[in-house]
């Protein structure tokens, strides 16, 4: 009787505390804190700034071989390379100004950007004279005098900075129509003398210098390099002449 009074009073103490130490869940637990929800930031995607339009100025000095006599305005190599400098980077914006005239010789030229009197902004400036001073059997010794004068004048128009100047060769109108009749081979020569001295020139000074003068060398045996004038280049012949001045004119623009 004893023993199993023993047992009943043990049974009920294991029962008892069994139920002491339940744990509650933790949704009816008083004694349990809520949950703090976890904030997730999520990245918001930013547009790109706008890129920023760069303008592009570009100034072309010379004669007749720089305004393009007889062909169309969009037809001279100036045009021509102001196009193509556009294409290969549409986000800039590209302006040219032509400062020439059709029998310029290199004191036209000086005349004529003094008079104008031109701020020095320009991001390119070309320099192609000296054709009308052989044409017109002016003096050697001027065109040694007045082309260093000239780019001189051309690296202040371009920022100051000699890399934004590009020298163009003298064309041979010897192979033209027009030239054939009159002592092709003493054009050519003079002209030769010329280009070896601005080229010279140019290459102590740390210009860049474009030689042209091979590609109107072909002028009588393909005609289509000759405008119809008989005298001066073509388009087509302009447009041989813009891919060698190109990769230097591109690098000259990045500057």
């Amino acid at each position: 009787m004893k023993k199993n009074l023993f047992k009943i009073v043990i049974a009920t103490f294991l029962l008892f505390l069994a139920a002491s130490c339940s744990v509650d869940s933790p949704e009816k637990s008083v004694n349990s804190k809520p949950e703090v929800p976890v904030t997730v930031s999520i990245p918001i995607p930013q547009n790109p700034p706008p890129e920023v339009v760069k303008e592009i100025n570009y100034l072309a000095l010379g004669d007749s071989y720089t305004i393009g006599q007889s062909v169309c305005e969009t037809c001279r190599f100036p045009e021509q390379l102001r196009k193509k400098l556009e294409i290969s980077n549409t986000n800039n914006t590209y302006k040219s100004q032509i400062i020439a005239t059709t029998g310029w010789t290199t004191a036209n030229l000086i005349s004529a950007i003094n008079a104008i009197n031109l701020a020095p902004k320009y991001d390119l400036v070309t320099l192609l004279i000296g054709v009308n001073n052989q044409y017109q059997n002016k003096a050697f010794s001027i065109y040694e005098k007045e082309f260093p004068e000239l780019v001189t004048k051309a690296i202040v128009l371009a920022k100051g900075d000699k890399a934004n100047v590009i020298v163009v060769s003298i064309p041979d109108y010897a192979f033209t129509p027009f030239g054939k009749q009159s002592n092709p081979s003493k054009i050519s020569l003079e002209i030769d003398n010329y280009n070896a001295f601005a080229q010279k020139y140019c290459l102590e000074q740390n210009i860049e210098f474009i030689t042209i003068t091979d590609i109107t060398r072909q002028g009588l045996i393909n005609p289509l390099l000759v405008a119809t004038d008989g005298l001066h280049p073509s388009e087509l012949a302009y447009t041989y002449f813009v891919e060698r001045i190109l990769p230097k004119a591109t690098i000259a623009v990045q500057n």
